[in-house]
C-alpha cells in the first residue's frame, strides 16, 4: 500500500479531489514510494510463481523511479526474472538506437541494469511501415490480454493532461494505434529534438482501454509546470479533453504528487473552502488577495459578506471585521513597492523591503543562462547598477545547446573571413571551420555536436552576455563566465550536481561577499537547469553561511521568462517606467540568436522580450486592480532565509 511522507489529509479534506491523490515532500521521496509498491507487486508474483505484467513510462517523471528500481536490484536483491514489461508509446517514426528512442531510453535507464529477460521488455516499434501499424497494434493488445492484464500500470501526465500519447479528444475506449500528436505535446518534446522543426508528428500508443484495464494505476507527476492539469484532471469533470479524468472512473487508480505538483489542489491551494484551519499570517494574505482578485475589487472594498460568501467566515469570527483585515494586507502589499532594490540611504527602512545599510552594496547576480538576467531582472539589475551598487553577474552555465547549428556556422565563417582580410594565417582557424561544416551538414536529428561546435555556440552566447553586462553598465571585472562542469553534457540531459559545482559557487561568492544575492526560482521543471543551479547556490550559501560576510547577506530570488511569483508571496516589487521597459527591452535584445524562432520557445509562441514585458506588466495590472499605485510593469521577488 502507499503510503506518503507528509500527506495525511482525510477522506474529508479531499472531497474536492475525484480520485485517491498522495502528496510527498519532493519526488525523490514520492519515487522511492513507488518503486517499493512495484517491487511489493513483483514478491508477490515471485510467491505465487506467477509473472508480473508492468505497464511503464517514459519522459522526465518516472527517471527517479527507475533509478530506485536499479538500486532495489543491485542492493537488496530485486529481482526482474519474474517481470514483462509494456511500455506505454514511441515516437514514430524512431529508430531504437536514435538518441530519442524509448528503447534506448528504457534500456539506459532500467533494462540494461536489472535481469530483465530481453525477450521479456516489449516497446511499440517505430520502425514499421505504416501499412503494419495497425496489425501490429493488435497483436500488441492481444499480447497483454494473453498474459492475463497489467499489473500495475505507470503513466506521467502531459501538460494538456493526456496519458500515454492519448491527445485531448481520445476515446475511453480507444485502442493501441498510430495518433497525430498535439502541438503541445510537440513543443514539450521539442528541447529534446533540438526544436519544434526536428520533432516527431506522429506516435504509437497504448490506447486509453488498455490503461484503464490495469489492475493498478499509478500516474506520478512533478513540479509546479504541472499543477494546472494536476488539478483539472484529478478535481475537475470527465472529459476527452483531459485524457487523464477518465482515471477518476478507475477502481484503483492513484495520483502520487510533490508538492509543486499538487499546490493547485483545492484543499492546499485554498484549504479554508475544505475545513477549518489556523489563520495564520501566510494564509490570510493568500485568501484576501485571491479573494480581491476573483471579485475583481480592491483589498479595500471587500466586505464581510464577501469574505462570508467565499468561506471565510471563520476569519471574521477570529480576527473581527474585514475591514481591519483588508487595511493590514493592503499595507503590507504597498510595503514590498520599492525602487530603491538595493536599499534606500539614509531612509527609514523598517517598512522597505531591503535594508538602508550598507549605502553602497556588492550584489552577485547569479543567472543560469546567459540572458536570465536581463529577461527576468532587467529593469532591477540596471537600477542596482545606477544606483551606485557594485554589481557582479555570474553566468552559471554556457547555454550553448540554445544555438541553432545555422547560427553557429555563421560566426565559424565570420572568423574566417575576418582572418583571410586581414592576413591573418590561421590554419586552425580554418581546420575548426571545415570540421564543423562538414559534422552539421551530416548531423542527424539530435545527434550530439562535436566539441568545437559546441565550444563555438558557447562563444556566441558569452558574447551576447558581455554585450548585455555592458550595455548596464558593467566591467569585465565584474562579469564571470562559471560554466559549471552538470550542464556541459552536449544533450539536454544533464549531469545531477556535483561538487566541482558546489565549490565554483562557493568560490566565487567568498570572493564577492556579496550583500546581496538574486538567484533564478524557477521551480516548474525538478530537473531543469534553474532548478540545479539554484540547488547549487543553496548549498554553497548552508556550507558558507557561518562566515562573516554571510550574516549581511540577503537572497532574493527572481523567476525566469515563463511564470511569477503569487502575489501573495511576493516581498519586494521593484516597478518601472515606460522608458525603463523600453530599456530592459534593447538589453534583452542583445542575444540575437535567441530570437526569430529560438531553439528552445517552449509552449509560447512569443519572444522573450514580449513574454517578459507581458509578464511584467500583469504584476503592475494586477498590483493596480489591487488598489494600489498604477505602474507600467513590475519585476517581483521573494526573499530566500537560510
Amino acid at each position: 500500500m502507499l503510503k506518503s511522507n507528509i500527506d495525511k489529509a482525510t477522506d474529508f479534506e479531499k472531497r474536492f479531489e475525484n480520485i485517491d491523490t498522495l502528496v510527498f515532500e519532493n519526488s525523490t521521496e514520492a519515487s522511492k514510494a513507488v518503486a517499493q509498491q512495484i517491487a511489493t507487486v513483483i514478491k508477490a508474483k515471485q510467491e505465487k510463481n506467477e509473472s508480473c505484467i508492468l505497464g511503464l513510462a517514459t519522459g522526465s517523471s518516472p527517471k527517479g523511479l527507475y533509478a530506485e528500481l536499479v538500486r532495489l536490484h543491485k542492493e537488496e536483491g530485486l529481482s526482474f526474472k519474474n517481470v514483462i514489461t509494456f511500455n506505454l508509446d514511441e515516437y514514430y517514426p524512431m529508430e531504437p538506437d536514435s538518441i530519442n528512442s524509448y528503447v534506448r531510453f528504457m534500456k539506459e535507464l532500467l533494462f540494461d541494469h536489472v535481469d530483465i529477460l530481453p525477450e521479456n521488455y516489449n516497446i511499440p516499434d517505430g520502425t514499421l511501415t505504416k501499412e503494419a501499424i495497425a496489425e501490429y497494434c493488435a497483436t500488441y493488445e492481444e499480447k497483454i490480454e494473453s498474459l492475463g492484464g497489467i499489473d500495475l500500470q505507470i503513466l506521467g501526465i502531459g501538460g494538456n493532461g493526456h496519458i500515454g500519447f492519448n491527445e485531448s479528444g481520445s476515446l475511453q475506449h480507444s485502442k493501441t494505434r498510430l495518433v497525430a500528436l498535439d502541438h503541445i505535446t510537440r513543443v514539450a518534446a521539442s528541447k529534446d529534438f533540438s526544436g519544434l522543426n526536428n520533432t516527431p508528428r506522429t506516435a504509437i500508443t497504448l490506447g486509453v482501454k488498455k490503461i484503464m484495464e490495469a489492475k493498478q494505476v499509478i500516474l506520478m507527476a512533478w513540479g509546479e509546470g504541472k499543477s494546472n492539469i494536476v488539478k483539472a484532471s484529478a478535481e475537475g469533470p470527465v472529459t476527452n479533453q483531459v485524457p487523464a479524468s477518465f482515471l477518476q472512473e478507475h477502481n484503483n487508480a492513484v495520483y502520487v504528487l510533490d508538492k509543486e505538483a499538487a499546490s493547485k489542489l483545492t484543499r492546499i491551494n485554498r484549504p479554508w473552502l475544505v475545513d477549518k484551519i489556523e489563520w495564520t499570517d501566510k494564509l490570510t494574505t493568500k485568501a484576501v488577495l485571491g479573494l480581491a482578485l476573483d471579485l475583481k475589487k480592491p483589498i479595500l472594498m471587500l466586505t464581510d459578506a464577501d469574505y462570508i460568501e467565499n468561506g471565510m467566515s471563520d476569519l471574521l469570527a477570529e480576527v473581527g471585521p474585514a475591514y481591519d483585515t483588508n487595511i493590514k494586507i493592503f499595507n503590507n502589499l504597498q510595503n514590498t513597492i520599492t525602487g530603491w532594490p538595493g536599499g534606500k540611504p539614509n531612509a527609514d527602512d523598517s517598512h522597505r523591503p531591503e535594508r538602508a545599510e550598507p549605502a553602497r552594496k556588492r550584489v552577485l547576480l547569479f543567472s543560469p543562462h546567459p540572458d536570465d538576467d536581463i529577461i527576468s531582472m532587467g529593469g532591477t539589475f540596471m537600477r542596482l547598477q545606477q544606483q551606485g551598487h557594485e554589481v557582479h553577474v555570474a553566468y552559471q552555465t554556457s547555454g550553448n545547446i540554445a544555438v541553432a547549428d545555422d547560427e553557429a556556422l555563421r560566426f565559424a565563417r565570420f572568423v574566417c573571413d575576418y582572418n583571410e582580410k586581414f592576413g591573418i594565417k590561421s590554419p586552425e582557424a580554418d581546420a575548426i571551420f571545415q570540421k564543423s561544416i562538414e559534422f552539421l551538414k551530416n548531423k542527424k536529428n539530435s545527434e550530439i555536436d562535436i566539441p568545437e561546435v559546441r565550444y563555438l555556440k558557447g562563444l556566441i552566447r558569452k558574447g551576447e552576455a558581455r554585450a548585455t553586462s555592458h550595455f548596464v553598465g558593467l566591467t569585465d571585472d565584474q562579469i564571470h563566465f562559471m560554466e559549471l562542469p552538470f550542464y556541459e553534457t552536449g544533450t539536454i540531459e544533464k549531469k545531477p550536481i556535483g561538487a566541482e559545482d558546489i565549490q565554483l559557487t562557493m568560490d566565487l561568492i567568498e570572493k564577492i561577499k556579496p550583500h546581496q544575492i538574486y538567484a533564478a526560482g524557477d521551480l516548474a521543471d525538478p530537473h531543469g537547469t534553474h532548478k540545479v543551479c539554484l540547488d547549487a547556490i543553496f548549498e554553497s550559501v548552508k556550507n558558507l553561511k557561518s562566515k562573516d560576510f554571510m550574516k549581511d547577506c540577503w537572497v532574493w530570488l527572481y523567476r525566469g521568462a515563463w511564470q511569477e511569483w503569487g502575489i501573495d508571496e511576493v516581498e519586494m516589487a521593484v516597478p518601472m517606467s515606460p522608458d525603463q521597459v523600453l530599456e530592459k527591452r534593447h538589453g534583452i535584445f542583445k542575444h540575437q540568436s535567441q530570437k526569430d524562432g529560438v531553439v528552445f520557445q517552449g509552449s509560447d509562441a512569443r519572444e522573450f522580450w514580449q513574454r517578459a514585458e507581458d509578464r511584467n506588466k500583469e504584476t503592475a495590472d494586477m498590483y493596480n486592480q489591487l488598489g494600489l499605485a498604477s505602474y507600467a510593469a513590475m519585476e517581483a521577488f521573494v526573499r530566500w532565509h537560510y
